[in-house]
């Protein structure tokens, strides 16, 4: 046992003096390494200095650059993507989307109607005038009173204009004024009677032109209160055009549309129909026609599809169903249509004004021009500025800004055109 402790021993001390001698080739080798990497710190910091000095940037510029330089790459990348994607977006949908819209158009028969906020009544002699005003202005007096319209009795022979922002009110007091002349007996009594009268024939009129809507529409299963308000859209105008009969051609068209793309054609017609139910409501209620239309559906009762159409329809909310998506489509159809809409001089020339500061307001646009009566803007841009690549973005944040901060019918075409010239002399 002595003898193999006394081998164990001396194997022990071998073991110690190699560890000890491994252990004095490790600190060599570790000193070796950190000179070395001092050395290629120097060397790093050295050839760092030199590209500085020959590229004339620091690290943070020479960063910059190449980050601006992969931004450039990045943004001719998005710009080609961008064509390549509407390229083929357009190949597939144009063809479809052109002969669905044209078949539509072609089996929608659309009068082209024009009215105002006016209504004139014709007198069978200008005596009468003076029987309406009565002593001292009482008759006109108790007129403007009930009605709730202003009558405009001026130099024109032979007639009296009715002025009123309600529609509905307007056609009362001209059927009052009508029965008046026809009855000839002109007094405050009398007055009510024949508004009374005229009113139930209007609110009779209402009831039954909803009515026929809903049948020409053939959409079904309305409420009661809903039928009323479709029959005033009668007397409602915008740009012009006839609101009822705008909405019959947004439901033809839109049940047309849905019909070619083999989807619910029932729903597309019922939302086209009552998609400016708004406009019935915006003379005695504050908010705009969307917002009111919606609160006044789902109050009875419509279905989210057919309110979802009706909020979208202005593109004030993003189109998630086809059904509003169809109604946007023939909404625009219809009031696009030349003839179908008109605005007065001084509106249509701020428009026009409107839509060249929008475009003018973007860096590198030299000059622009709305032509084509607002439906094109045409923009210059400066080609030192605005390359090919940069034009195909431009135009889309132009189209963007038009579309967030005007109100127009139909669409507008926004046209950029590049020109470079080299000029030289000789001689």
């Amino acid at each position: 046992m002595e003898r193999r402790i006394t081998q164990k021993e001396e194997t022990l001390d071998k073991k110690s003096e190699n560890l000890e001698k491994k252990n004095e080739v490790l600190d060599e080798k570790i000193k070796a390494a950190d000179e070395r990497l001092e050395e290629i710190e120097s060397i790093k910091k050295s050839q760092f200095e030199m590209l500085e000095r020959i590229s004339g940037f620091t690290k943070e510029q020479a960063k910059d650059h190449i980050l601006s330089v992969l931004d450039e790459d990045l943004n001719h990348e998005k710009a080609v993507k961008i064509q390549e994607i509407e390229q083929k977006t357009k190949d597939e949908a144009d063809t479809l989307a052109r002969e669905i819209i044209t078949t539509a158009i072609q089996r929608c028969a659309a009068d082209h109607v024009a009215e105002a906020t006016v209504s004139v009544v014709a007198l069978p002699n200008d005596e009468m005038k003076g029987r309406i005003i009565g002593r001292e202005g009482r008759n006109v007096r108790t007129l403007e009173m009930i009605t709730g319209v202003d009558l405009i009795i001026d130099d024109t022979p032979e007639a009296i204009t009715v002025s009123s922002f309600d529609p509905v009110r307007r056609e009362i007091a001209r059927l009052t004024l009508e029965k008046l002349i026809a009855d000839g007996r002109i007094h405050p009594a009398r007055i009510e009677e024949m508004y009374e009268k005229a009113k139930r024939e209007v609110e009779a009129t209402i009831k039954q032109t909803g009515e026929h809507a809903l049948i020409d529409a053939g959409v079904n299963n309305v409420h009661p209160e809903i039928v009323k308000l479709i029959g005033k859209l009668r007397y409602r105008t915008s740009y012009g055009q006839n609101v009822l009969k705008h909405s019959l051609e947004v439901s033809y068209i839109a049940g047309l549309m849905a019909s070619e793309l083999g989807t619910d054609v029932r729903t597309a017609k019922r939302a086209g129909l009552l998609h400016d139910i708004g406009k019935a409501l915006d003379h005695e209620m504050e908010g705009s026609h969307v917002d009111l239309g919606v609160e006044f559906a789902k109050k009875y009762k419509e279905n989210d599809n057919i309110l979802h159409a009706i909020k979208a329809h202005h593109g004030e909310v993003e189109a998630k169903t086809i059904t509003a998506v169809l109604v946007q489509a023939a909404d625009a159809i219809s009031a696009a249509r030349p003839g179908a809409r008109r605005e007065d001089v001084q509106n249509y020339i701020k428009r026009l004004q409107k839509l060249e500061e929008i475009a003018t307001s973007f860096e590198g646009v030299d000059r622009s021009f709305a032509i084509q009566a607002g439906r094109e803007v045409r923009i210059m841009v400066k080609p030192e500025v605005v390359n090919d690549e940069k034009m195909v973005l431009l135009a889309r944040d132009i189209a963007k800004q038009i579309e967030e901060s005007m109100e127009y019918p139909g669409q507008i075409k926004v046209n950029l055109i590049r020109e470079s010239r080299t000029i030289d002399y000789a001689k």
